[in-house]
């Protein structure tokens, strides 16, 4: 028996998730903000330690329902159109086979067809529509009690989006008041086996019926808020392990370790007794001096009651031996180390309390959840490595029980902003939280993204695509924009580039370029790989690559393509694959409407705007879009310092042109450039000079940055600039 999916609608980001749930392990990545809390909390609000004592406030409703809602109660013609009743939902879709014991899930079926083996459990916050017409009248008297105290109101029939004061002061009501109008409801849902499918029409209402679901779900969590540090008077761990003994001692009366203990207990208060009739002996002395009537009546006597759960209260400290063999206290540990440990105890904890070993009458519950939110805590990049390499087979073993013995099932969902955690991890499990919109956050399964390569028979490039994230960029997953680069060359000028254009006071307004968080991958002129995965992530990407003007010529009776300049008059195409691939149908379509002559005359006729590209996702194909998510840029034509123009083929005669000044004036510090002296001999055009002079391009860009001055406003890389295209990229990347 597992949960397949979850869904939730209307809580906090959580506008309308669907949420595909591994057998074992769920990994759930994406960048800060992105609704990975709002699950755990959801959670920990319909099943979690807070089920049932209605948690919820206001502000966990999503903004768009808040917005619709007060739209509703201002206009009663909104009413025909809604389906009550609307709220919060959380729904589990649970399936099970023929070797479930269905003992405890019977009462939630909704038919007896062999075939259906679905249960949808749906647990809400909801309004209906009677609750909603008390809710209109409520809120006028409130409207009418604050203008008889002498306050300001809008007219109720005012736009709420153009009126945010009309929303506030909705807001403000229902901050106080939510709670007498909606109602927490629990119900298992039928299921369309057919249309795969459920009816939130037909349900059984589980708090009605009093069915119980303790032995259907066990919920446990262990927090980002892990309550640890290092201060040497936090005994977090000691404290953790006297929950551990107690949890031992509770489940496990007969074990060998807990009868020892317990034994060595009797023996010290045998010992103890002896030392306190000693240590008490003048105040015992004084007590027999108040005698009653008999002689002995008031005789007191002190022995030693040790208890074996209040003396690890408190009284246990967990050391960490140093090499040298010497023990010393766990706040000598760093936080990484100590948030593993942590880890470690609470995950004993919480599996003992999975298993129900040595309870009566009790067996494990059917499906037994573990949250993990963000293990990456103060820990190092190799620790992290090491924690997602074993919790797998660590919580598998766990749920084999103890020699066989008490069995349980467990899923686990494990949240995360680490790239190393995402690296280390089997790409089938991860789930991409992806902000589509300003108030909506949906997921996405990676092994969803092999399928797409497949269809298209790309299997291949899902395979190097892997091993790149894997070896380079899995912070891809957390950035927030994308920079696609050929080479070390951009890469190594990108920072720079970036930071000469937030220094401009044409461009200084916030946000910076630099503050933001922008990825910079290296992929070659092989962009068009990425393209799938672009699309996938769904964040604002700028690919940098370069116009790569060819043109066809005959060899020995052979049609082959030669580079060229972008001027030359038998220029008629790129050998740029990735220009090639995203531009593709649109090239078609102008040169065989006749709008260009042909592939390069197209490419140059662009502006940056009809640059921005955007996936169709019926046809499979990139086309143009003003609104697209991606710009592809590449070299234009742009006049220099003494208004010559140029169209530049790569970023270096690009950049040549715009700085042929800055070479000469540092000509002897430019030890990447061979032929140094053709910069100063104006017979040498750029093209020349780019192609006859770069001995080791990263050098090159490293020795750009070494010449580099700032000036009197010590702006730094002042002395030279930005080719054009470049720069258009940044900008658009900065303020969009």
């Amino acid at each position: 028996m597992k949960i397949t999916k979850i869904k939730i609608e209307n809580y906090r980001l959580l506008k309308s998730l669907n949420l595909d749930v591994e057998n074992d392990l769920s990994l759930i990545i994406g960048k800060n903000n992105c609704g990975k809390t709002s699950l755990l909390s959801i959670l920990e609000k319909f099943i979690g330690t807070k089920n049932g004592s209605n948690d919820f406030s206001y502000d966990d409703f999503n903004i768009d329902f808040q917005k619709n809602l007060n739209d509703i109660v201002d206009s009663s013609s909104l009413l025909s159109k809604m389906q009550f009743p609307i709220g919060i939902k959380l729904k589990l879709f649970i399936n099970y086979d023929e070797l479930d014991n269905l003992s405890n899930i019977c009462q939630l079926m909704m038919d007896l067809d062999p075939d259906n083996r679905t249960i949808v459990l749906s647990f809400e916050y909801i309004l209906f529509e009677a609750d909603l017409k008390r809710l209109r009248s409520d809120f006028t008297m409130y409207q009418e009690d604050i203008i008889k105290a002498g306050g300001e109101i809008l007219p109720s029939n005012l736009d709420t989006s153009d009126n945010p004061i009309s929303f506030n002061y909705f807001n403000d009501f229902m901050k106080k008041n939510h709670k007498n109008y909606f109602k927490l409801q629990k119900k298992s849902i039928e299921f369309n086996s057919i249309s795969r499918k459920e009816n939130d029409l037909e349900y059984i209402d589980l708090t009605r019926e009093n069915i119980p679901l303790n032995k259907i779900i066990n919920f446990k969590t262990i927090s980002a808020k892990r309550n640890i540090s290092n201060n040497t008077s936090d005994n977090s761990l000691s404290t953790l392990s006297s929950k551990y003994y107690e949890s031992k001692a509770d489940n496990e009366k007969g074990l060998v370790e807990i009868q020892k203990f317990k034994s060595t207990l009797s023996k010290t208060d045998g010992e103890l007794d002896g030392v306190y009739e000693e240590l008490f002996k003048i105040v015992i002395e004084k007590v027999k001096q108040f005698g009653g009537i008999k002689e002995g009546d008031s005789n007191i006597k002190i022995v030693s009651t040790l208890q074996h759960k209040e003396l690890l209260k408190g009284n246990t400290t967990v050391m960490y031996e140093h090499i040298e063999k010497q023990s010393l206290p766990e706040s000598y540990n760093g936080l990484g180390y100590l948030n593993l440990l942590s880890m470690i105890f609470e995950l004993e904890l919480i599996i003992s309390n999975f298993r129900k070993e040595h309870k009566e009458n009790e067996m494990p519950a059917d499906i037994n959840l573990l949250f993990i939110e963000e293990p990456e805590a103060h820990t190092h990049p190799q620790m992290q490595y090491i924690f997602i390499n074993n919790i797998k087979k660590i919580l598998s073993e766990a749920s084999m029980g103890i020699d066989g013995k008490s069995k349980f099932n467990l899923q686990t969902l494990i949240t995360t902003h680490s790239s190393h955690i995402t690296t280390a991890s089997n790409y089938n499990d991860i789930k991409y939280f992806y902000k589509k919109a300003k108030n909506e956050v949906i997921s996405k399964n990676l092994k969803d993204l092999e399928k797409e390569y497949k269809i298209d028979g790309e299997i291949k490039n899902f395979k190097f695509l892997k091993q790149y994230l894997t070896i380079h960029r899995s912070e891809l997953f957390f950035a927030d924009k994308a920079i696609f680069i050929e080479g070390e060359t951009e890469r190594i000028l990108l920072p720079a580039m970036m930071k000469k254009i937030d220094n401009n006071p044409e461009y200084s307004s916030s946000p910076s370029l630099i503050s933001q968080n922008i990825s910079v991958v290296e992929v070659g002129a092989y962009s068009q790989v990425f393209e799938k995965f672009i699309d996938f992530i769904g964040i604002k990407s700028l690919i940098i690559t370069d116009i790569d003007s060819g043109k066809q010529v005959i060899e020995d009776r052979k049609t082959k393509t030669k580079k060229c300049r972008v001027s030359d008059n038998e220029a008629s195409l790129t050998t740029n694959s990735s220009l090639k691939f995203f531009f593709e149908q649109a090239i078609e379509n102008n040169i065989q409407t006749g709008i260009h002559k042909n592939e390069l005359d197209y490419l140059r006729s662009l502006s940056f705007n009809q640059k921005l590209i955007k996936k169709n996702r019926e046809n499979r194909i990139w086309e143009l879009d003003k609104n697209g998510n991606v710009a592809i840029i590449y070299q234009t034509i742009e006049p220099n310092s003494k208004n010559q123009k140029y169209h530049a083929r790569s970023f270096e005669d690009s950049f040549f042109h715009l700085n042929r000044e800055f070479i000469i004036e540092n000509k002897d510090n430019f030890h990447s450039l061979k032929n140094i002296k053709h910069f100063e001999n104006d017979d040498m055009d750029v093209y020349d000079l780019s192609e006859n002079c770069i001995d080791k391009k990263p050098s090159f860009a490293m020795e750009i940055l070494l010449n580099s001055k700032m000036d009197e406003s010590e702006n730094e890389y002042s002395n030279w600039e930005i080719p054009d295209y470049i720069k258009e990229g940044l900008l658009w990347l900065k303020y969009n």
